[in-house]
């Protein structure tokens, strides 16, 4: 309903500007071309105070009465995304002052020096000055900026801490797969046309390869982190491209078929604390698909349980490697495979075996 409204009102706005456009264009005719420009321009500049007055209006409203629904600072649940978020917030302060002081001006310069008989133009066509401040200062904050983010960047895709957990996390339409390694703390080799649903082979791991013998496999589970633990994902895709939203922990990398990336964190809140912190009983961490990939690319959705250490232990001690599914379904469907032995030939072979048999003791008996 909300949304209803607020369209009806942008509609009814862009009705009434285009109602006082003919009108004005009906008033020239009558009054004449020179009268109607004036009064045009009259129109406009209170047009342009009024679309200031309301915009900003908008942008107090819209977050006043949406700013719950929105991720806010101060709420990031692992350690890079702190620094996300005060590089946000740096960002918008600067950016938001200027966006703030220049649309004030622009629209209050529009509606105070339109057009009057009483005001001589002022022409103003260069100050050196003022093009070195306004091309110094804007450069300066910008690369400031960059710097945090190239050094927030590189941080984040580094190399991650030697005692990380390591998680693999593939996308496909439209899903998530996550692979875990086992006692070796090793991922396994695997290759794309070793894919095998039937012999429950959804990665294509290289059973040949002896790391590959104790990764667990948990499909569509969610996934579960260990909280103040760094945790390095490797990231693949079977199909298109996808690409690993993580907005509770400020983090997005993108998901490449035939190209694994990587990216680090250290969660710093368990499930449970979020919860109690949002008072929200429901709460999960969401792992969202963050580049269209199809028709059911709203749908691709994930989770993530971060847990202590012994609740994390007793979970994975609980998970079979997938080698030993996938030796059952590889034995299942040899079987099935298998030529089937006609038992009446079998009977008839028996007995020919059994004649010739007879046959040969004869002879050797005569022989004797």
């Amino acid at each position: 309903m909300q949304t209803f409204l607020i369209l009806a009102i942008l509609a009814l706005g862009f009705i009434i500007t285009v109602q006082i456009a003919r009108a004005s264009e009906f008033v020239s005719v009558i009054r004449g071309e020179e009268k109607s420009r004036k009064e045009s321009n009259r129109i406009n500049a209170f047009l342009l105070l009024v679309f200031l007055i309301v915009g900003l209006f908008g942008v107090y409203w819209t977050h006043h009465t949406l700013g719950d629904k929105i991720l806010k600072f101060g709420t990031s649940a692992s350690d890079h995304g702190i620094l996300v978020d005060r590089m946000m917030k740096y960002t918008l302060i600067a950016t938001g002052l200027v966006f703030i002081v220049t649309q004030i001006l622009l629209f209050w310069y529009s509606y105070k020096y339109q057009e009057s008989e009483t005001r001589k133009t002022y022409y103003f066509p260069h100050n050196n000055k003022l093009e070195l401040i306004w091309t110094v200062v804007p450069a300066i904050v910008l690369t400031i900026l960059i710097g945090f983010g190239l050094v927030y960047w590189y941080r984040i895709t580094g190399a991650a801490p030697a005692d990380a957990m390591q998680v693999e996390i593939t996308g496909s339409q439209f899903k998530w797969e996550f692979r875990y390694p086992g006692k070796d703390g090793v991922l396994g080799k695997k290759y794309y046309k070793n894919i095998n649903l039937v012999e429950d082979n959804p990665l294509g791991q290289i059973w040949d390869d002896g790391a590959n013998k104790d990764d667990i496999y948990v499909g569509s589970e969610p996934m579960h982190l260990v909280v103040n633990k760094p945790v390095k994902l490797i990231i693949g895709a079977k199909d298109v491209i996808h690409s690993v939203g993580l907005p509770h922990f400020r983090l997005k990398m993108d998901a490449v078929p035939g190209t694994p990336t990587t990216l680090w964190f250290t969660p710093i809140k368990t499930t449970k604390q979020m919860r109690e912190e949002l008072g929200n009983p429901d709460f999960v961490y969401e792992i969202a698909c963050d580049q269209m990939c199809g028709a059911g690319h709203t749908g691709m959705r994930g989770e993530i349980i971060v847990e202590t250490q012994e609740e994390y232990d007793q979970w994975i001690r609980a998970k079979i490697p997938q080698y030993l599914f996938a030796k059952k379904a590889m034995a299942d469907a040899a079987a099935k495979t298998a030529p089937k032995v006609d038992s009446t030939a079998v009977k008839t072979d028996s007995a020919a075996v059994a004649k010739d048999t007879a046959t040969a003791k004869a002879d050797t008996t005569k022989a004797n």
